[in-house]
């Protein structure tokens, strides 16, 4: 065990990335979950993931403009057929985003088939590197999660079907490259999970919070541990959400 690892200036940053992944992922994880289309996550991450991993089979600089591009542009592909798939066979729409998402997967894995770092790469987009992430990467995904929240929380009732998934890409697709698809999705689901049967003014705030709690504990145990982050992060995600549970049954049973 090392204190001296709890370094601010990796780990404020990285901090600051999970609750701008927790901006976007609380409200429209909620959603997902009232929608029962709890797997879209992973498969417009997968998508938004085989984006990057096409374009750095292309050979374009890594976190280049042109990468961003291509991982928004494959993001919203994806959206686009999810939407169409949802009104044409609801019925079997969890059953398509699954295929969707393995499609994205394998085709993602033949990309880097012949790719000498491919497995690094391939780890990196489904664990992420939270402690890599910058201030100056953080100051474009602040600005995109400010125009996300605001279109979600001022236009929710009016976007449709095809303004929520395409609202949904974008936020998928700036988290991915921060967080990895791992973190993404529990990101989403998990506070969502935890707070489905408390009350509605609750609801929001104690998924925030949960969120939260979670990112900082899995900072300070992967530092201390020299644990990989992510994975720590999404452990934590889970444990603060069941105590939160917990705690409030407890409550309910003393009143």
């Amino acid at each position: 065990m090392n204190l001296d690892t709890l370094n601010l200036n990796i780990l404020g940053p990285a901090f600051l990335a999970g609750l701008l992944v927790l901006a976007t992922h609380v409200p429209l994880g909620q959603q997902v979950l009232k929608r029962g289309i709890v797997f879209i996550d992973l498969a417009v991450a997968q998508i938004a993931a085989l984006g990057v991993i096409a374009a750095d089979a292309m050979g374009w600089e890594p976190q280049g403009i042109k990468v961003q591009i291509a991982a928004v542009c494959a993001a919203l592909l994806g959206a686009l057929l999810l939407t169409w798939t949802e009104k044409k066979w609801p019925e079997v729409q969890e059953a398509l985003i699954g295929v969707f998402f393995v499609l994205a997967a394998s085709a993602g894995i033949l990309l880097l088939a012949n790719n000498p770092h491919g497995g690094e790469h391939l780890k990196d987009l489904l664990a992420g590197q939270i402690l890599w992430v910058s201030m100056s990467q953080l100051l474009p995904v602040s600005l995109l999660t400010v125009l996300i929240l605001a279109a979600w929380f001022g236009l929710k009732d009016k976007m449709g079907r095809a303004g929520f998934y395409g609202l949904f890409a974008l936020a998928v697709t700036a988290s991915v490259q921060m967080v990895g698809i791992y973190l993404v999705f529990s990101s989403l689901i998990i506070p969502a999970l935890a707070v489905r049967n408390w009350s509605e003014s609750r609801k929001m705030l104690g998924a925030y919070l949960i969120g939260a709690t979670a990112y900082v504990l899995g900072l300070a145990v992967s530092a201390i541990f020299d644990l990989p982050s992510g994975a720590v992060i999404v452990w934590c995600l889970a444990a603060v959400g069941v105590l939160a549970n917990v705690f409030i049954a407890k409550s309910k049973a003393n009143i």
